[in-house]
């Protein structure tokens, strides 16, 4: 399978590739940003590894998955965005993780903003959700600057959940007006 490349602004959101796991195993590592994903643990090498082999796998279990976030600029693997549903879960989700030397740079906003078009272009979803911790205020935002609203709350990985989402009617509004 073919992972589609997207490119914005910034960035570029591709598949990944064994020389991210530097990178990614960093991000994984991080205590600031791992509270918010997952069980809220960081991640050994050797764990950020299979994380990325499942998000290589989701892609071609179910046709979409999640990106490698790659700065133009400098062509670091900056974090990750995408589309993802493994089993169990209560939706498509567009969600997005980045390394915290990348954050507050307006990066997940104009990744996530090419994540929603691909979910509502290309793979013709009605509805998408973002799944995110309540005390993650900047990922709420960022929900937010998408134009999902809250919808609901829910329980991942042990911990509550807010539920955020947008309709594909709701999304194609918003893009007309930008």
């Amino acid at each position: 399978m073919n992972i589609p490349i997207i490119k914005t602004e910034r960035l570029i959101l591709r598949g990944f590739c064994e020389s991210d796991l530097d990178a990614y195993a960093e991000m994984c590592a991080d205590t600031e940003v791992m509270r918010y994903i997952g069980t809220g643990k960081v991640l050994s090498r050797a764990e950020s590894w299979r994380s990325m082999a499942a998000m290589i796998g989701h892609w071609y279990l179910r046709g979409y998955g999640l990106w490698a976030v790659e700065e133009q600029q400098s062509g670091e693997m900056i974090g990750r965005i995408g589309c993802w549903k493994p089993e169990g879960w209560i939706g498509l989700e567009v969600g997005w993780t980045l390394r915290r030397a990348f954050w507050q740079c307006g990066f997940a906003t104009e990744a996530g903003t090419a994540a929603m078009d691909f979910a509502f272009t290309k793979l013709q979803q009605s509805h998408v959700i973002s799944l995110i911790r309540p005390d993650n205020a900047a990922s709420r935002r960022v929900a937010e600057k998408l134009g999902e609203k809250l919808q609901g709350e829910t329980e991942l990985f042990g911990s509550h959940a807010v539920i955020y989402g947008i309709s594909r009617k709701e999304w194609e509004k918003l893009r007309v007006k930008s």
